[in-house]
């Protein structure tokens, strides 16, 4: 042996014999490292014989000295698929072999889920619920007594068709689904939802990867689109017309569409048998660049503290509002209808971007093969109706189509809104066949390739409305002015500190948990750089999820808030050169500049909160509007 410490090992390739030293100390994964940096290669497996039937498997476990000696000869196969594992680390080796050791030994015959997944609080509800449909005694068609059941009273099934027509129910909701396919003989004990897969499958080893080889094992089989039968959210309820108002008055002051998150809560929906409602409390809007015709939504750095406090008020994003508003008359305040059946009710760009949101936050379900199916994210547009006024129309999109998008096969067309267009294989992807069915001149259904593709076979319809009795989670503005949205940069609807002077000096010292009910005064303030409120807000959100006024209260006397009012009532006669909220004092304080310069510089002063230096006669500082 050359050297003590280390061994031989002979590596025959296409290429030659190349040899590798090693310490036989070292684990067979680090043979592998070694074998793949010699003769950079990848994709590949070591074999003992020259018929390639005894693998040495890339094991962080397993020694080189206990399965090889000195001046062995190994045989390298290339392989496709994954062979890349080679490369993973040791405790992802581990949780391979663990999961594949607890399929194992799970029960063979068994294809149902795990059960420990924690489904929304909304469906271990309905999942625990009758579900029935109730109906009460017929006087001219039941002839027995007041306790018994027959045919014309007994209880329906919440999936019964006869109902749900009469009803006018377009889709059964998720539960009524679920119900009807664990309804038979077995019980739905073979029932489960398969990820739908547009992907070739990793791992095979009869040929070489894509685009050199393919087979039936790894190829993604063909996916004929239908139409979705039931729906996850069966109705979306904004809790009063003043949330969407506020949204639209950025459309009304500008003329430019606007797009904004849904911030609400789950809860059942009782016109619908097991339905689910989606109740919306209020609306955030990122940032984003907008025209007459496009919305251009721009990275959000602060969506997390938005998420943040949404969660502390007991709400979540539960999807998301775009305008498509073109004015027609402008005295009579109508505009145009632009969508509808002879056109388009939801553009393919726009079914894309609600695929990939409804992929953003799926839905957790215990039959799903992974614990998650479908989502409850949903879409609505605004635009205008046959009678040119303004409307809401609710839309989600199906699995299929969430499946088309997050394997990015489904791109829109260039100059036909309302076709989407399944991509081509490629060398770098390959792309299944994708088919619908329509029916034909004659009459006969026929299949079709969807190259293009008509959205509609992607979409369910969620009807959207209001209450005819208002509901307000946070504040019912009625004579006084609401806190700016955030990200309008308009005048009239900027977020800065004179703003927030002005919106709390118009409530009373009582009115103080009605003054801070406000959801985007609420990020604001969670999100404001130069007071430490993040830290002290908890009590604070409590007391509006509550509406607690005495915890309000107690939170009002905090230090915190304390120095915040003094700031508020210290630049109340102050004048910041990028509000627009002007306040009296202005015109004063900016005369006494001169005198309380505090810079080294007659002509500028500097900011003591954020160190920008302002120009000498303004008495507040132009970027944080806090007084000098």
């Amino acid at each position: 042996m050359p050297m003590s410490d280390k061994i031989l090992i002979r590596v025959q390739s296409a290429e030659g014999i190349k040899r590798i030293e090693i310490s036989p100390k070292s684990n067979l994964k680090q043979l592998y490292d070694s074998v793949q940096n010699a003769l950079k290669v990848d994709g590949f497996g070591l074999f003992k014989e020259r018929s390639f039937l005894t693998e040495l498997q890339a094991s962080g476990s397993q020694l080189v000295g206990t399965s090889l000696k000195h001046g062995d000869l190994v045989y390298l196969k290339q392989m496709a698929g994954t062979s890349s594992r080679r490369t993973s680390t040791t405790v992802l080796d581990s949780q391979m072999f663990k999961t594949s050791e607890k399929a194992s030994n799970s029960n063979p015959n068994s294809a149902r889920p795990s059960i420990n997944v924690v489904e929304d609080e909304v469906d271990q509800v309905l999942s625990k619920a009758d579900g029935t449909i109730k109906r009460e005694r017929d006087s001219k068609l039941c002839h027995h007594n007041a306790n018994g059941r027959c045919v014309h009273c007994s209880a329906l099934e919440p999936y019964n068709e006869a109902y749900l027509k009469e009803q006018n129910i377009k889709h059964l909701s998720f539960h009524s689904y679920i119900r009807k396919q664990t309804s038979g003989m077995d019980q739905g004990k073979y029932f489960v939802f398969d990820d739908i897969n547009c992907r070739i499958k990793p791992g095979c080893r009869e040929h070489p990867p894509w685009p050199k080889g393919i087979c039936s094992k790894c190829q993604p089989s063909a996916i004929t689109l239908n139409r979705q039968t039931y729906r996850h959210v069966d109705n979306v309820m904004f809790e009063n017309t003043k949330i969407v108002e506020r949204f639209l008055n950025y459309w009304r002051t500008t003329g430019h569409q606007r797009m904004g998150y849904l911030y609400g809560t789950y809860e059942q929906h009782t016109d619908v048998p097991l339905g689910i409602r989606a109740k919306v409390a209020a609306i955030y809007e990122p940032p984003q660049e907008s025209t007459r015709d496009s919305i251009n939504i721009q990275p959000d750095e602060g969506a997390d503290d938005v998420d943040a406090v949404a969660n502390a008020l007991g709400l979540k994003k539960i999807g998301w509002i775009f305008t498509d508003l073109i004015t027609e008359d402008a005295s009579a305040g109508t505009v145009k209808q632009i969508r509808g059946i002879e056109s388009h009710f939801i553009t393919a760009q726009e079914c894309i971007t609600a695929g990939e949101l409804q992929n953003r936050h799926p839905n957790p379900c215990k039959y799903a093969s992974n614990g998650v199916f479908g989502s409850k994210f949903v879409t609505i547009c605004v635009t205008g109706d046959k009678t040119k006024q303004v409307h809401m129309e609710g839309y989600a999109v199906s699995a299929q189509c969430m499946a088309l998008v997050r394997d990015k096969c489904l791109i829109p067309t260039k100059d036909a809104p309302e076709l989407g267009y399944v991509r081509e294989s490629t060398d770098k992807q390959y792309v299944p066949d994708v088919f619908y069915k329509e029916k034909d001149q004659y009459g006969n259904e026929v299949q079709r390739l969807a190259r293009p593709l008509p959205v509609e076979y992607l979409l369910v319809d969620v009807p959207a409305s209001t209450p005819l009795q208002p509901q307000y989670t946070f504040t019912e503005y009625d004579k006084r002015q609401p806190f700016p949205i955030e990200n309008r940069y308009i005048d009239g609807h900027l977020q800065d500190f004179n703003a927030l002077s002005c919106y709390l000096s118009a409530w009373g010292e009582e009115e103080f948990l009605e003054a801070i009910s406000d959801f985007h005064l609420l990020v604001y303030l969670y999100k404001m750089d130069m007071l430490p409120l993040r830290q002290h807000m908890g009590p604070l959100l409590e007391a509006v999820r509550t509406k607690n006024p005495n915890q309000a209260a107690k939170f009002k006397i905090e230090e915190v808030w304390k120095l915040l009012e003094s700031l508020i009532q210290a630049s109340s006669g102050g004048s910041g050169g990028t509000t627009s909220y002007p306040s009296g004092g202005a015109a004063a304080s900016a005369g006494a500049s001169g005198v309380e310069a505090m810079d080294l510089d007659a002509n500028t002063w500097t900011c003591n909160h954020c160190t920008f230096i302002n120009r000498g006669e303004l008495t507040s500082c132009e970027i944080c509007s806090l007084p000098r």
